[in-house]
């Protein structure tokens, strides 16, 4: 018997076969006529994040394909989109809450990093204390770049935008008015 990766996720088919998958390996296709209006990235992180909250969060070992999809779609529904007739148009519900990293970055002028961090902790805190069903940071790649000192995307970079993403899941985690959140950052 193959032993298989501590970061694969069984996916079982219909069929009763089960493949084992990487969150990097997961593709995911919408077709119709709103098919080119949906960003591919969005598709790409809401996967990886619905592939997360199963093989982390919940700590499962396989999944179906139906469930996968169920959540996948879940996910998109809370961030304004809706496969079955393309991305609505109304404005989120203010159950869905939003916060700008880029802004954050440039607000924080020459310190970048030494106040960058505290920042953002306390910009969840004050999203959190307002109930949300789902919190959504956006500006990532941007404030990326800003605290990287970077014109183009590198390593560096890289790992900064992970360090960012790890702090604000362990932020999420630890506070005790979480009930429930979701979190995005794009």
């Amino acid at each position: 018997m193959i032993a298989l990766s501590s970061e694969c996720l069984l996916f079982q088919l219909a069929s009763g076969e089960c493949v084992p998958c990487l969150a990097e390996m997961i593709s995911v296709e919408v077709t119709g006529a709103d098919a080119g209006l949906l960003d591919p990235d969005v598709l790409r992180h809401a996967a990886a994040s619905v592939f997360h909250y199963f093989k982390e969060d919940l700590a499962r070992e396989s999944v179906t394909v139906g469930e996968f999809a169920g959540a996948l779609e879940k996910v998109l529904r809370c961030l304004g989109i809706t496969l079955c007739g393309g991305p609505t148009s109304a404005p989120p519900p203010p159950d869905i809450l939003e916060a700008d990293l880029d802004r954050m970055t440039r607000e924080a002028g020459d310190s970048l990093e030494l106040f960058f961090f505290p920042r953002l902790r306390d910009a969840l805190r004050a999203q959190l204390r307002r109930s949300p069903r789902l919190l959504r940071f956006h500006g990532l790649r941007g404030c990326v770049k800003q605290l990287a000192g970077a014109r183009r995307w590198s390593r560096r970079c890289e790992a900064i935008q992970d360090q960012i993403i790890g702090y604000l899941r362990g932020c999420l985690v630890a506070e005790p008015e979480q009930k429930e959140c979701a979190l995005v950052v794009e």
